[in-house]
C-alpha cells in the first residue's frame, strides 16, 4: 500500500501541470528585454549612377543631393535581446552575442520603466555577459537552480523577448542534456521549449521557478523554433557570473597539456584496460611540464574526479580556481603515477609563444615502406620547407597507400612521426624496432605519435599483415 501511494504521488509530481499561470507571474519581473544601439560607419563605396542625358538624371540627381550627404553619416543600429535579473542591486545576466559592440544598452522591465545599463564583462567561451543598472528600490530577481538536476523529460519554461514582441513565455521539456555545440566549455540543455531570435540571453526555469539555463542557440533551417532549442547550463553560468562580478573577467585553471580521447584501438595499443582518460599529446613549457608529466600519459584522475574523456578533464581544468595545487593521476607504460600540479591561467597562456631550443640533427637518408607509410628521416631542407622548429625530429611521411588503414586514419604527406610505442624515433631502425617490441609482446597495433603542422596526435596501426 505505501509503495502504490508513493509512486502515485511521483507521478502526480512528475505530470504536467494544470497550469503554469502562477509560476508565470511569480518570475515574470525578473525578466528583462534588452535593447541595445551601436554606431556604424555610414556607407562608402560606389553610388548609382544614371547616364547622362537620362529621362531619369534629374529625379535621380535631386534624391542623391537630398539623401547622398546624410546616408554617408554614421548612423545607429539597433539589436534586441533578453536577460534576467540575479539580484536586488541589479545585476542581470545575457548572452554576450546581445551586447556585443554595443555604445548603449538598455533594460526594460516587466513592470513598464527602463533603465540604461553598464557592462560588467564579457565571456565570449560561453557567451555570456553581466550587466549592471542603478535603481532608486530593490529589484525583483531569480536565482540560479542545480542543472546537473535537470533530467530529459523534466518540464522546463523559456521567457524572454522573442522576434521583438515583448515578454512572452514558452514551456516544454528538457530534450537532453550535456550537448556541445562548437565551444570548449560548452555544456547545453536542449529543450523544445519555443526559443527564437529575441529569446538570447533570457532564462529557461525549472518548475520551482529558478533558471537552469541561459537561451542561447536554435537549430533551424528556416530561422524560426522547430522545437530544437539549447540553453547554457546555469552551472556553467553562475561559475562565469561570480568571476565576471569579482573580476570584470574570466580566470579558468590552465594545466598545459595538449590532449586527445583515449580510443578503443589506441587503448588496445597502450595495453590499457579500457578507453577512457585523455592521452597526452605533447607537454609544453608550464605547469604541467613543471611538475613531470610527459607526452603519452593518459590522465586518469584530476583533483580528485575521475576523467572520462578530454572534453570532461578541459572542463574540469577549466572550473578549478588559478593557483590551487591538485593531484593528477597518469597512467605511464602500463603503471600509475601521482603528479602534484599547480595550476596557471588559461587567459594568460593562450596569449603566451614557448622558446624554442636548437639541437643538433641526426640525419639519414634511408627510404623505407612501412605500415602503409613511405618513411624517410628529417633533413634540415626538409624542416625549413614545412616550417618545422628545429627540436622537432622523427621520420617524416613522404607518401601514403591510399588502400592502407594509415590512410584511413588520416595520415597525410608532410606529416611527421616522432614517436612510435611511447619512445621516440630518430631512424627507420628505431621503428622497426618499435614494430619488433610491440610483436613480441604480443600487441596488435602500434601507437604512433603523429604532429602536423606542429600539432600532434597519437593513431593507433594494426601490425597484421594483410
Amino acid at each position: 500500500m505505501i509503495l502504490i501511494l508513493s509512486t502515485s504521488l511521483m507521478a502526480a509530481a512528475q505530470g504536467a501541470p494544470k497550469s503554469f499561470a502562477d509560476l508565470a507571474a511569480r518570475i515574470s519581473p525578473a525578466v528583462v528585454n534588452i535593447t541595445t544601439s551601436t554606431t556604424v560607419a555610414g556607407r562608402t563605396g560606389p553610388q548609382g549612377i544614371v547616364p547622362e542625358g537620362s529621362p531619369f538624371e534629374d529625379f535621380f540627381r535631386e534624391f542623391q543631393d537630398r539623401n547622398g550627404q546624410q546616408g554617408d553619416r554614421p548612423r545607429k543600429s539597433s539589436a534586441l535581446g533578453s536577460g534576467f535579473v540575479i539580484s536586488e542591486d541589479g545585476y542581470v545576466v545575457t548572452n554576450n552575442h546581445v551586447i556585443e559592440g554595443a555604445d548603449e544598452i538598455q533594460i526594460e522591465f516587466f513592470e513598464g520603466f527602463e533603465l540604461p545599463a553598464t557592462l560588467v564583462g564579457t565571456d565570449p567561451n560561453t557567451d555570456i555577459a553581466l550587466l549592471k543598472v542603478e535603481a532608486q528600490t530593490p529589484l525583483k530577481f531569480v536565482n540560479f537552480g542545480n542543472s546537473d538536476l535537470a533530467r530529459v523529460g523534466d518540464w522546463v519554461m523559456a521567457m524572454g523577448n522573442p522576434l521583438g514582441q515583448g515578454f512572452s513565455v514558452s514551456a516544454g521539456i528538457v530534450s537532453a542534456r550535456n550537448r556541445a555545440l562548437s565551444g570548449t566549455y560548452d555544456d547545453y540543455i536542449q529543450t523544445d521549449a519555443a526559443i527564437n531570435r529575441g529569446n538570447s540571453g533570457g532564462p529557461l526555469f525549472n518548475m520551482d521557478g529558478d533558471v537552469v539555463g541561459v537561451n542561447t542557440a536554435i537549430l533551424s533551417p528556416n530561422g524560426g523554433s522547430i522545437g530544437i532549442g539549447f540553453s547554457m547550463a546555469s552551472n556553467v553560468v553562475q561559475r562565469v557570473v561570480n568571476q565576471l562580478k569579482e573580476f570584470g573577467e574570466t580566470r579558468r585553471g590552465w594545466l598545459g597539456v595538449r590532449i586527445q580521447d583515449v580510443t578503443d584501438d589506441v587503448a588496445e595499443a597502450m595495453g590499457l584496460a579500457s578507453a577512457a582518460g585523455a592521452l597526452v599529446t605533447d607537454v609544453p613549457e608550464g605547469p604541467a611540464m613543471e611538475a613531470g608529466m610527459k607526452s603519452g600519459d593518459v590522465i586518469l584522475s584530476f583533483d580528485g574526479k575521475d576523467v572520462a574523456d578530454t572534453r570532461g578533464l578541459v572542463r574540469q581544468v577549466g572550473n578549478t580556481e588559478v593557483g590551487k595545487t591538485v593531484r593528477v593521476v597518469v597512467n605511464r607504460e602500463g603503471k600509475t603515477e601521482t603528479l602534484r600540479i599547480t595550476l596557471g591561467r588559461r587567459e594568460e597562456a593562450e596569449s603566451a609563444v614557448p622558446a624554442a631550443q636548437v639541437v643538433p640533427d641526426e640525419e639519414e637518408p634511408a627510404e623505407v615502406d612501412l605500415l602503409g607509410l613511405t618513411l624517410v628521416p628529417l633533413t634540415s631542407q626538409m624542416r625549413d620547407e614545412m616550417q618545422l622548429a628545429e627540436t622537432v625530429k622523427g621520420l617524416a611521411v613522404t607518401a601514403v597507400d591510399e588502400s592502407s588503414e594509415a590512410f584511413e586514419k588520416g595520415l597525410r604527406t608532410g606529416d611527421v612521426i616522432t614517436e612510435a610505442g611511447q619512445s621516440a624515433v630518430l631512424s627507420v631502425a628505431d621503428l622497426q624496432d618499435r614494430i619488433a617490441e610491440a610483436e613480441e609482446a604480443g600487441r596488435k597495433s602500434l601507437l604512433l605519435l603523429v604532429r602536423r603542422g606542429g600539432d600532434p596526435r597519437f593513431v593507433a596501426l594494426s601490425l597484421a599483415k594483410k
